[in-house]
This record gives structure tokens, C-alpha cells and sequence, in this order.
């Protein structure tokens, strides 16, 4: 599927890639939804193969960074300036935030993960839906957005997300069937 440049694609995408996630998770057993990944991650280099042990880390990685997206949006809404990523980090170093998140994470239950990207989500297409196609894909509309369209921060942090978290879960799922 190509990357969405209308605010009718986004959500169409958003919503499918959403709906695909939570059926992967309703066909899951509880026992893939609870046990550690067990898949060779030796010839991966992306940093959240090593990170993410678990269902419940993907979705909450899932929430971390749409909150990332909520509060940064509605801050500069507000008039209050605030980057994207959160103090002290930048594009650079994210990859430290998202252990953070991870650690921050390691009590929560699997079904309050369920809950919170159910929610995450839920405020993340309304927030969309308050953005019209030209606010959210033409470049320049907000200063605060920088050299980027606001769209391209829901794009990545719904459809192109929820991708991501199908393709490891299906991997998962895979390594556990074998």
C-alpha cells in the first residue's frame, strides 16, 4: 500500500492496519501472547529485535509513541512549544528514549498494553480527524512541525506502526508453530 498523502487514505489505512493488528492478537494463544520471543536475531540489526521480548512491548511501544504524538501536538495547539521526542533526545538518540519506554513498561500487565493502544488509538484518529487534508499534508501550515507535514507523524505512527508490530507478531507467531 502506498504512504497515504490524503487524510481520507490515512484513515482508511490507519483503520486496516489497526483492524489487521487486533486480529493477528485475537488469533494469538494466550501462551504467544504471554511468552518471550524466541526468533534468531543475529542477522537483524534494528535495535528492537534485541529490545521488545514480548506482545506486550510491542503494543506499548506502540502507545509510548502515540502519546509522543498527542501531547506534542496538543501542547503546540496550545501555544506551548515542544519537540516531538521527549527532553533530551533527539533523532539521533531516540533509540535511547525507546529503551526507556521499554523499562518503564515491565510491570504492566499484557491485557493493560491491549487497553492503553486501544485507547492511544481511539484519541490518535480523533486528533486526525480535527486536521484537515491540507493542514495535515501540505508543508509550511505549522512552524512548529518544521520541514515535514503533520501527516507524516500520524502516518508513521498508526499505519507504518501498526506494520511494523504485525510483522514481528507474525514472527513470532511463526517461531512458536515451528
Amino acid at each position: 500500500m502506498a504512504r497515504p498523502t490524503t487524510k481520507q487514505a490515512l484513515r482508511q489505512a490507519a483503520n486496516e492496519n489497526y483492524q489487521e493488528l487486533m486480529t493477528l492478537l485475537e488469533s494469538m494463544s494466550q501462551q504467544q501472547l504471554e511468552s518471550t520471543f524466541d526468533f534468531n536475531i543475529e542477522n537483524k540489526k534494528e535495535a528492537h529485535w534485541k529490545r521488545d521480548k514480548n506482545t506486550r512491548d510491542v503494543l506499548i511501544h506502540l502507545v509510548e509513541w502515540q502519546h509522543l504524538l498527542l501531547n506534542w501536538v496538543e501542547s503546540n495547539q496550545k501555544g506551548i512549544p515542544k519537540p516531538f521526542l521527549e527532553e533530551g533526545y533527539n533523532w539521533r538518540t531516540y533509540g535511547a528514549m525507546n529503551v526507556k519506554f521499554w523499562e518503564r513498561h515491565q510491570t504492566t500487565p499484557y491485557t493493560d498494553s491491549l487497553h492503553a493502544l486501544k485507547e492511544s488509538h481511539a484519541q490518535t484518529m480523533a486528533l486526525m480527524e480535527t486536521f484537515s487534508d491540507e493542514e495535515l499534508f501540505t508543508k509550511g501550515i505549522f512552524e512548529w512541525v518544521g520541514g515535514s507535514t503533520l501527516g507524516s507523524y500520524f502516518v508513521s505512527n498508526t499505519p507504518s506502526h501498526y506494520t511494523w508490530a504485525i510483522k514481528k507478531l507474525k514472527q513470532h507467531q511463526k517461531s512458536m508453530n515451528n
